[in-house]
């Protein structure tokens, strides 16, 4: 009766042998990224992380979500799909280390049309890649077939991230002052957002394809779109273990205009100095070809900037110095500077002098 159900169920379009499978393929490459603390293995209802109480004595637990967004559509054009699992997670870390969080756990949601084996093996390699760099332990998840709801070769990810941080520790922005200085840390490109619009130039509207090769690139163009999000969590860690720092910014999807606000003190205002940092040739090249405002431009992609560091005046060039060393690509792109409330926008692009 049973195998009667499962072969109704597989005419369905979702096969339970081959998810066991998926499961029992991968647990090699989720076990290695398992950090100190975790308890059991994949395979059961939940995860468990046990916290060090001599680390932390005032533990505040923090979480954060995110997906890779339109960017997995460039995955699938390019049939490649072994780096977009470190896209998921970087969105997640990224945003869980400006806090001054440390990631602990990393779960991911994988829903299919049809599941092929390869390529869920490929998506999960990512995911551990990812975990490895951020040091993070990946605890589990849940792979979901749904056919009729995805076509069969479409897929979509989430990722969820759990982290710790001491309450003394949190990095909120509350301590930046005017005088403060601005560093950026390059980012390895697009990282994960502006897909959408990046698609319609390049795809909608120019008619190129993955393969097209673009000499300001120096590749083609998918393999551009689909290098991986940076993860930032080492070198950010490492630096907090030295300097102090006022506060953090990753600069994803609303890019230097909508993200540095957020951890703004009242009467603060950010100045970013244009020509202080080299951007990539793809953003030269998608503003060309797509018309796009600088205003524009600075609002939806990271212009060359994945992270934001703000810092003490006087510390500025030692933790330049300390993050170069880390092997991190940083300039000093802007200042803090008062403002009286309301009177101007919270961030100012300068053009270059």
């Amino acid at each position: 009766m049973n195998n009667e159900k499962t072969s109704k169920y597989k005419e369905a379009g979702v096969d339970i042998d081959k998810g066991n499978a998926f499961v029992e393929a991968i647990k090699d490459m989720v076990a290695a990224t398992h950090q100190r603390g975790v308890l059991g293995g994949i395979g059961g209802f939940s995860s468990h992380i046990a916290i060090d109480t001599n680390k932390y004595k005032k533990p505040v637990i923090v979480n954060s979500t995110d997906g890779v967004g339109t960017k997995l559509r460039i995955a699938q054009m390019c049939d490649r799909h072994d780096t977009i699992g470190i896209d998921l997670v970087a969105m997640c870390v990224n945003d869980l280390i400006v806090g001054g969080a440390t990631p602990l756990c990393f779960l991911d949601y994988f829903a299919v049309g049809s599941l092929d084996l390869e390529v869920a093996k490929a998506i999960i390699s990512g995911i551990a890649e990812g975990c490895r760099q951020a040091n993070c332990s990946l605890v589990g998840g849940e792979t979901a077939e749904m056919p009729g709801l995805y076509q069969e070769k479409d897929y979509d990810l989430a990722g969820f991230v759990t982290g710790i941080v001491d309450r003394d520790a949190i990095i909120d922005g509350s301590d930046i002052r005017a005088g403060d200085k601005i560093l950026g840390l390059a980012s390895s490109g697009l990282h994960s957002n502006g897909f959408s619009l990046v698609r319609k130039i390049c795809f909608t509207d120019h008619r190129l394809t993955v393969n097209h090769y673009m000499e300001e690139l120096g590749c083609t163009l998918g393999e551009e779109l689909l290098k991986p999000t940076r993860i930032y969590v080492q070198s950010v860690q490492n630096v907090l273990k030295n300097y102090r720092i006022n506060g953090m910014v990753h600069n994803t999807g609303g890019g230097f205009i909508d993200n540095i606000p957020r951890v703004l003190p009242r009467g603060c205002q950010a100045v970013i100095e244009r020509g202080t940092w080299r951007i990539p040739p793809i953003f030269p090249l998608l503003q060309r070809l797509g018309e796009v405002s600088d205003e524009e431009m600075f609002r939806t992609f990271n212009m060359g900037i994945g992270l934001l560091v703000v810092v003490n005046e006087e510390l500025a060039n030692d933790i330049a110095h300390h993050f170069t060393a880390l092997g991190e690509e940083v300039f000093v792109i802007g200042e803090i500077v008062a403002m009286e409330e309301g009177n101007g926008d919270r961030v100012l692009i300068r053009p270059p002098a």
